[in-house]
């Protein structure tokens, strides 16, 4: 996490403990106040390889498990187990999994991972990045970022074997170990050649040279190896070369068995088939897969089209079955199965993002769990915020087999960018609920959420068609709150309303000339005889439907009824309407302007109510908190800006590593989304408000705070959340006001335990003769030694507190010495208190209070001398005396009398101290009883007269 967490002891400033300037703010301030970073969404994979690694148990039934580690970037995730890596300093290059433990490349380290932790690490001596590593018995290869050399380290010690440097012309860019070599590896180089070597004894064995690996020699010389397999057979791998040609080549007899070609792109992997069934996969930059068939001289059996949307990074056989699997630069994993070994593969699986930065991403429904996002890779996707394997891409038809028969791309058959969209959920089981503009096209289309596909209307902005009319490109759409409406607008001034369960045109809204008062330089110009056409940027509709807002690009807000489409009223801004957002439950319409402010509109007054600005850069998009009290902006200046709205002042901001395109606000007030404009996934921030209380105060642009973009599932976003429950916990706002100990001398005050305590106190005896054991424990034959306890609720042991009596009593005599021992924790609270001429017997009170029922039974019970006994008399008319813990007293009252009753009226010298008890009860309760007559009568008068 880029905002380091403030690990000092003292808290971050509250609302009621902030009373130094901003400096001391300042000092505190190590990452945004509101907002900590959560989670990533939607990262499959990237451009590095991902390994494979199947997994058989005894007895198991279900076949092998399959895991999958892939690369997202600085961290990994293994697919199987869904277990996340944490991030590493810099990028990862290449990745390996050697039993339970993955292997990284990140920078001039090698880390290794067991369980998602980092366990070990290995830093190149030379400083210099490290590009591809293997994993080699005990051993780890790695070679450098300049191909010139290869490190060899020992995975057990941790220790730098040797350094195996190249000879000049040759660049290393790949290790492979052929099946059955014992210390031998094979180098690939960028140049074409090969080289294999002995990593024991250091020493190069044979060269393969590029003009015996490649066909024709003078391409040999710009003709790199990218990618290399091995074979089932022994001695045989094969090879791929950029330029697509690929060899099957007997390294043992030096000798190229086969050549294959594919035409679209470079190879990019190589998978050979281990199930029997001679099959070479093979992969290329263009994102084709082709399948030959060994036995027949390496003839083409299949090639898939656009299996993935980018180039191929990576392709795998599992062991032992007909599943292929690959991943692209897509963003996307994908298995492939074969029903038979001449049969074209069919997908199997697949787990797929978006494969170009998302721009345009909002919350779906009133849960919080779903968000639509939309990116220039023309699709729409629901992206589920509870679990990635529910997000998916909305269909758009059965493009897969056009694209086939027609032999282009499947991406070149999609609809084009959405560049607007809106939707409602309330008749979303009934028919469609989506509606999107498309960038340059002149009609708005429905999809279907519930059918996961688009819908079955297309709304066109034309009007009415006349000749020669205008038609523009649908810049603005929106539905009604009730479902039932699609509005669209369009680049020329048109506004068409239809029904989206049947299609049908219902209402064309008129926007008028522009008026009179618009500054004339954002005024449209009339081309020749065709009147001046005003672009509307955006479109919202109230929560009654009642309302219709439009923006336009020439800086007004126009607002027309909804039921007779007529213009009510149109409000002119001061700088051109780039698009408008309206918080329906409040009426507050949010308009980014041109001028970089942030105009909000209350549709009720129809006035401007608020100006928000100190943008540096164009503001890209906006979002309002569920409540409408924040106003979340981004702009080009890559800062995220928090607005308190009752207030206009900014209350919050951070800057991003990169610029954030889109934001949207999760209807359940838990979590800020933003997409990113170099990145196809969606990141989630914990909105800090949620777990704590946070100061609202306003700030500065100098307070901004740099921010690193959530991981997939990273260390980092756990210790924010640890951080967020601790600071729920130790950090409470100090109380202005703290309940005094009594209210009043007058008023009688009870304790604040529950009744259960005394109930079980008064009937102790009761309770143990129920509980009573049929037959005596039985003694353990080597019982444990226990250290001696105080009594209590909460367990204590007491050995300093035995040794130091022991030490003190040393010298008295035996029967003393044990008299001495003998006193407890409660008899010496209640002596010290008796003796103490101002004690108010808070101390002693407090601790008998917090002793158990049977612990208590027990005190009462060893009270047997009579100025144990006067003593604690004494304890109970003081506390009578002071109005406090009535209940308590009378329990202890009662408990104590049945037990000492008999000693109490045989003994003449605790007659005065029973006396003074007996008045002190009677006066005391006297006082209750006038106290509840008291209450109980007012109540009762308040509530026969209201």
């Amino acid at each position: 996490m880029g905002a380091n967490i403030d690990t000092r002891s003292s808290p971050p400033p509250r609302k009621r403990l902030r009373t130094d300037t901003t400096a001391s703010a300042q000092k505190t301030r190590a990452e945004p106040r509101l907002f900590a970073p959560f989670r990533a969404l939607g990262l499959i994979t990237n451009n590095v390889p991902f390994v494979l690694q199947t997994r058989s148990h005894k007895g198991a039934t279900d076949g092998p498990r399959v895991h999958l580690v892939t690369c997202l970037g600085k961290a990994w995730a293994m697919w199987e187990g869904g277990k996340m890596g944490p991030d590493a300093p810099m990028p990862i290059t290449s990745m390996a999994m050697d039993g339970n433990a993955v292997w990284i490349s990140s920078g001039p380290y090698v880390i290794k991972y067991l369980r998602g932790k980092e366990v070990d690490r290995l830093s190149n001596p030379l400083e210099s990045s490290l590009t591809h590593i293997l994993i080699f018995g005990t051993q780890l290869l790695a070679l450098t970022e300049d191909g010139g050399r290869m490190l060899v380290w020992d995975t057990d010690s941790g220790e730098l074997q040797t350094t195996i440097q190249f000879e000049p012309g040759f660049t290393a860019i790949m290790i492979h170990h052929p099946a059955t070599y014992l210390n031998k590896v094979l180098v690939a180089s960028s140049q074409g050649s090969m080289q294999l070597w002995n990593t024991k004894t250091q020493t190069l064995i044979h060269t393969f040279s590029s003009a015996s690996l490649l066909t024709s020699p003078s391409k040999a010389s710009s003709t790199a190896i990218t990618a290399l397999a091995r074979s089932p057979a022994i001695d045989v791998v094969g090879i791929g070369f950029s330029s697509g040609e690929i060899s099957v080549y007997d390294i043992r007899a030096d000798e190229r068995l086969m050549r294959m070609s594919m035409q679209d792109g470079g190879i990019r992997a190589l998978s050979f088939r281990s199930d029997g069934h001679p099959i070479l996969a093979t992969a290329s930059s263009a994102g084709h897969i082709a399948l030959w068939d060994l036995n027949s001289g390496g003839r083409l059996l299949h090639l898939v089209r656009g299996a993935h949307d980018g180039a191929v990074t990576a392709l795998e056989w599992v062991p032992g079955q007909p599943v292929l699997i690959s991943s692209g630069e897509d963003n996307s994993v994908k298995q492939w199965l074969f029903d038979s070994p001449t049969d074209a593969p069919r997908l199997l699986k697949f787990r797929s993002g978006h494969h170009a930065p998302p721009h345009l991403i909002r919350y779906y429904g009133e849960d919080g769990k779903q968000l639509l996002t939309a990116s220039r890779d023309r699709s729409l996707r629901c992206t589920s915020v509870v679990r990635d394997s529910r997000s998916f891409e909305l269909s758009q038809g059965s493009l897969a087999k056009k694209a086939t028969s027609l032999s282009i791309p499947i991406a070149s058959l999609k609809f084009p960018a959405i560049s607007a969209l809106s939707y409602s959920t309330i008749r979303t089981k009934d028919w469609d609920d989506i509606l999107t503009a498309h960038t340059d096209e002149a009609v708005a289309r429905t999809w279907t959420m519930k059918d996961k596909r688009v819908g079955k209307h297309v709304f066109t902005v034309a009007g009415e068609k006349k000749k020669g009319a205008a038609v523009g490109s649908v810049k603005a759409v929106c539905v009604t709150a009730c479902g039932n409406f699609g509005i669209a607008a369009s680049s020329t001034g048109v506004v068409t309303m239809y029904n989206i369960q049947s299609g049908i045109l219902r209402r064309t809204f008129d926007i008028g000339p522009c008026p009179s008062n618009v500054p004339s330089r954002f005024r449209p110009t009339a081309n020749g005889k065709r009147k001046e056409e005003r672009c509307i940027t955006g479109l919202a509709s109230d929560a009654l439907d009642r309302v219709l807002v439009a923006s336009t690009l020439d800086g007004t807000i126009n607002f027309f009824d909804f039921h007779t489409a007529a213009l009510e009223h149109t409000l002119v801004l001061p700088s051109a309407a780039v698009s408008i957002t309206l918080h329906r439950d409040s009426g507050l319409l949010a308009v980014i302007c041109d001028d970089l402010v942030v105009r909000i509109v209350d549709i009720e007054t129809r006035r401007i109510v608020r100006e928000l600005g100190g943008f540096r850069g164009r503001i890209l998009d906006l979002t309002f908190s569920p409540d409408s009290r924040w106003l979340v902006t981004t702009s080009m200046d890559s800062i995220i800006r928090t607005f308190d709205i009752p207030t206009g002042r900014m209350i919050d901001l951070f800057r991003t590593s990169s610029v954030a395109t889109s934001i949207t606000f999760s209807p359940t007030n838990d979590f800020l989304a933003t997409s990113h404009v170099d990145s196809v996934g969606v990141y989630l921030w914990a909105n800090r408000a949620q777990y704590s209380e946070v100061s609202f105060g306003s700030i500065v642009e100098d307070d901004v705070v740099d921010v690193s973009l959530p991981s997939m599932q990273g260390v980092a976003e756990e210790e924010a959340l640890e951080a967020l429950s601790a600071l729920t916990v130790q950090a409470q706002p100090t109380d202005v006001f703290v309940t005094p100990p009594q209210l009043d001398g007058d008023l009688v005050t009870l304790t604040l335990l529950p009744r259960s305590r005394w109930q079980t106190l008064l009937n102790l005896e009761v309770i143990q003769q129920r509980n009573k054991p049929k037959e005596p424990p039985k003694q353990p034959e080597k019982a444990p030694f226990f250290l001696p306890t105080l009594p209590g609720v909460d367990q204590r042991f007491a050995p300093e507190q035995k040794a130091a009596a022991e030490q003190k009593q040393k010298e008295t005599h035996r029967l003393q010495r044990a008299a001495g021992s003998a006193e407890s924790v409660f008899f010496t609270k209640l002596s010290e208190a008796h003796e103490s001429a101002s004690s108010d017997y808070e101390e002693f009170f407090t601790y008998a209070k917090a002793l158990s029922p049977a612990a208590m039974d027990l005190e009462l019970r060893s009270l047997v001398t009579l100025d144990a006994l006067q003593m604690f008399l004494g304890a109970l008319t003081h506390r009578l005396r002071s109005h406090r813990d009535f209940e308590a007293v009378q329990t202890f009252m009662n408990v104590f009398l049945r037990m000492h009753g008999d000693v109490l009226a045989a003994n003449a010298e605790l007659q005065r101290a029973l006396e003074t008890l007996a008045g002190a009860q009677r006066k005391e309760s006297e006082r209750l009883l006038e106290l509840l007559a008291s209450s109980l009568g007012t109540l009762g008068f308040v509530r026969d007269t209201m």
